[in-house]
């Protein structure tokens, strides 16, 4: 049978174009995601005769959602995992500390470092019994570097950083691989997410240069799972070519 992927927060951005990707090149795929209308969607667009796709709709944020959703996946599917996309997370608000909402520093906070945590959790185990495998955490060069505005975004992805190091020396023993991905300015949804729907200035992010686009962090995510068994990438930083830092960025305009 064909090796799995297991990705969440499928059904958007990096996680979709990731989807995308393995399953044209043969994979067998577990999608998860909160939106079960898209989940279907995309099942329905990569089913072929050749994959196997799959789907949980579950919030990463609640453990026992995770935990319930993977134990459902039967033996056939468990035993294939070879690959967990740890994609699902986001960015709420922008602006100094002190005017910081506390409903979007937990929002960050439940998803980027927790949910991250709990899908951990759950699949270590079954890639253990399967004797090898690879976890890929979607960092951000915010886990890199702060910017003005960004404290808690940063924390988390910082916190992401320091959890996928971590997790590399506890699974080194089993044969797991662990990569960290850390994008620059990427046109998804998020800083529409981020800026909660505006338009407007979510668009404004982007002008003036070339940001990169899903399809160019599937593809570094593409290239870190297919390396020879004795190879791993640890920490991947990606940037579109405008931008030299978290926050120095050339635009034209």
């Amino acid at each position: 049978m064909n090796k799995i992927a297991v990705i969440t927060g499928a059904t958007a951005g990096f996680g979709e174009a990731t989807a995308r990707l393995f399953a044209q090149n043969g994979w067998d795929l577990v999608l998860t995601g909160r939106r079960a209308g898209r989940l279907l969607k995309l099942k329905n667009e990569l089913t072929s005769a050749s994959n196997r796709i799959e789907t949980l709709c579950f919030d990463v944020r609640n453990e026992s959602e995770v935990i319930k959703a993977v134990e459902s996946l039967p033996e056939s599917i468990r035993k294939d995992i070879y690959v967990v996309v740890n994609n699902a997370g986001l960015a709420v608000g922008r602006g100094p500390l002190d005017t910081g909402i506390t409903d979007d520093w937990e929002r960050m906070i439940d998803t980027n470092i927790k949910g991250l945590l709990y899908v951990s959790k759950a699949f270590i185990p079954i890639l253990k019994a399967n004797g090898s495998g690879h976890i890929v955490n979607l960092g951000s060069i915010a886990g890199k570097e702060v910017y003005p505005g960004g404290n808690v975004y940063c924390a988390t992805k910082h916190a992401v950083d320091a959890l996928s190091k971590a997790m590399r020396m506890d699974l080194l023993p089993y044969a797991i691989k662990v990569t960290n991905i850390a994008p620059g300015a990427a046109e998804t949804e998020f800083s529409l997410v981020r800026f909660k729907g505006d338009e407007a200035i979510a668009g404004s992010v982007y002008e003036g240069f070339d940001p990169l686009q899903a399809e160019d962090i599937a593809d570094a995510i593409w290239y870190v799972c297919t390396r020879p068994a004795h190879v791993n990438i640890n920490d991947m930083v990606i940037m579109p070519a405008a931008q030299a830092s978290a926050a120095v960025i050339h635009k034209t305009i």
